[in-house]
């Protein structure tokens, strides 16, 4: 009961959060420049023609009864027509969504496997050389920007050494998708054992999945560090070494576990923010995601997929922080509603 009450509280809390980023999201699309009519019409459009496309798009309405048209079509699921690809948006979400979300978990496990045992190590053995490295570590992740690290990476490990396949998606040309499952190309090949496609799937991922996962890596090696040496200063920790424990159990079941919360709290933070924000990761690798879709329409004013794009971000969010709640009760049973 104290996990639904902790769930209930967190979906009524993310309610009034929702409802303003529709009206923002609404209104700054709105405020974006350019014209989607004129776009959608081209470059030899006549005046006539394009106030006749304006008005089928409903731009030529008032902004209250745009936005009265936009929430009743959120009602019945309708996202919208996207101008620049003339499909619904919601297709093109689903479609493109698979691809980023392979593309962002295999990066966000590749920086945990890294981060959370280089975080400790340094909290363990602070002001030691494993310390200055993760303080290395953590600099450079910020420090350099994704297209950066992606553009050298390709330039090291495929133009140079040539072990790496060129930046052209998720598979080379001379493989086809299997029958989608999953969604996730190495899992959809596996399954259908076409072993060929399921390796040329994961080379195609691996350095994208790197790019991104140097980026992320730094702010989860940060608080696991810093989570680590609080719970190494605390007093019941001082407690479990003078009742005897050994060195392992003290750190990994007492201190390693109360370091947990804030790591996962930033786990879920980064999840949500890179798989919105891997764009130049995508752009780079001609990655087929949904950043790139989402750019794609910015730059026409394609307003129908901008909003889609942003919504469908803000929901997959609050149910991210909604799952790490829950996680928060099986980690710590200390933690309540209010808390």
């Amino acid at each position: 009961m104290g996990q639904l009450a902790i769930i209930f509280a967190r979906v009524l809390q993310a309610i009034p959060t929702l409802i303003g980023i529709i009206i923002v999201t609404f209104l700054l699309t709105r405020a974006l420049p350019g014209d989607p009519a004129a776009y959608f019409a081209g470059a030899a459009a006549t005046p006539e023609s394009i106030a006749e496309i304006r008005a089928n798009l409903g731009l030529d309405q008032p902004l209250p009864v745009q936005f009265l048209k936009y929430v009743q079509d959120l009602g019945t699921g309708n996202l919208g027509q996207s101008v620049s690809t003339g499909q619904p948006v919601a297709t093109e979400l689903l479609r493109r969504l698979p691809a980023s979300l392979e593309l962002t978990l295999t990066a966000l496990l590749l920086s945990v496997a890294v981060a959370i045992p280089l975080g400790v190590l340094a909290a363990v053995r602070q002001d030691t050389w494993i310390d200055q490295l993760c303080r290395f570590v953590v600099t450079a992740g910020v420090s350099l920007p994704t297209f950066f690290t992606g553009l050298l990476l390709v330039y090291v490990f495929y133009f140079l050494l040539g072990v790496a396949p060129a930046p052209l998606g998720r598979l080379d040309l001379m493989h086809i998708a299997p029958p989608q499952i999953t969604g996730f190309l190495v899992f959809d090949s596996l399954i259908a054992r076409e072993w060929g496609t399921a390796w040329s799937a994961a080379k195609q991922l691996l350095l994208p999945s790197i790019t991104l996962a140097l980026f992320t890596l730094a702010p989860i090696a940060r608080m696991t560090r810093a989570s680590m040496l609080q719970a190494l200063s605390s007093e019941y920790l001082r407690t479990a070494r003078a009742a005897g424990l050994s060195r392992g159990r003290v750190l990994m079941v007492y201190a390693f576990r109360n370091a947990l919360l804030p790591v996962v709290t930033t786990l879920g933070m980064v999840f949500s923010f890179t798989l919105g924000a891997n764009v130049l990761v995508e752009k780079v690798f001609a990655w087929p995601g949904i950043g790139s879709f989402a750019i794609e329409a910015l730059v026409v004013s394609d307003y129908a997929a901008v909003q889609g794009f942003v919504l469908s971000m803000a929901v997959l969010f609050v149910v991210l922080n909604l799952f790490i709640d829950t996680l928060y009760t099986l980690i710590d049973p200390r933690v309540q509603v209010d808390g």
